[in-house]
């Protein structure tokens, strides 16, 4: 357990990992291969959680836990992405880890909602260009693809509004990890429903590899500087 308690030996492991990962599923078969190589990368970040969380807040750890008990079943299934009903199902249980994961990076201390306008202009007009780009692909699943888009900005807000409230290396590991995790789910929207990008498996994986390491670093590094405003 030594090494889910040392951060640098633990990273080494956590991309020794996902890149074996990316390796099996560019060189061998789905079955069963794939089903073996990919749900560490998740089962580490949980256990990396486990050991290393302050948090003294039981809710916050069962939004973390749940966060990645659905990342990690959503996972399982996007392996088969061709089936439709896994395909369905995984979308579903990736929306819901958005959600989990956004209640954790929830807070209620006071915010600027002039500094979450523009914010909120940027995030509209990507999601308007990804729209625009699958509308004609999508078809039948425009409205799912719209709602898991939709979470995604959620939890894209309530990383932003973090500022200012934690400290500033759990703010970027977070802030950055959410950044990561719309790119790798914009790809493989692309790649699903319109067309093949260069490298898109292995950036696909890649980003979304880096994205929840740097989510559970993120929270796991977090120290209030405000505290919320039912608290102070």
């Amino acid at each position: 357990m030594h090494i889910f308690k040392n951060e640098k030996k633990f990273s080494i492991l956590f991309f020794v990992i996902l890149a074996i990962d990316i390796l099996v599923k560019l060189n061998l078969p789905s079955f069963p291969y794939r089903y073996i190589s990919k749900p560490p990368i998740t089962i580490f970040l949980l256990l990396y959680y486990y050991f290393n969380t302050t948090e003294k807040r039981k809710k916050k750890k069962l939004w973390v836990t749940l966060g990645l008990s659905s990342f990690l079943l959503g996972d399982i299934l996007i392996i088969e992405h061709t089936n439709i009903i896994f395909f369905c199902v995984s979308l579903f249980l990736f929306g819901l880890a958005k959600i989990f994961i956004g209640l954790r990076l929830s807070h209620r201390s006071d915010f600027d909602i002039i500094r979450l306008i523009p914010f909120s202009i940027v995030l509209f007009a990507y999601t308007v260009f990804i729209v625009s780009l699958l509308y004609n692909s999508i078809k039948n699943f425009f409205v799912p693809a719209l709602l898991s888009f939709f979470i995604s900005l959620l939890l894209m807000q309530f990383a932003f509004l973090r500022r200012g409230v934690v400290d500033r290396v759990s703010y970027l590991y977070v802030f950055f990890g959410v950044i990561f995790y719309i790119l790798c789910e914009s790809m493989m929207a692309i790649k699903t429903f319109r067309l093949d990008l260069p490298m898109q498996d292995i950036l696909i994986m890649l980003l979304y590899g880096i994205s929840v390491y740097l989510l559970i670093l993120g929270i796991v590094k977090e120290h209030k500087i405000r505290n919320d405003a039912n608290t102070s």
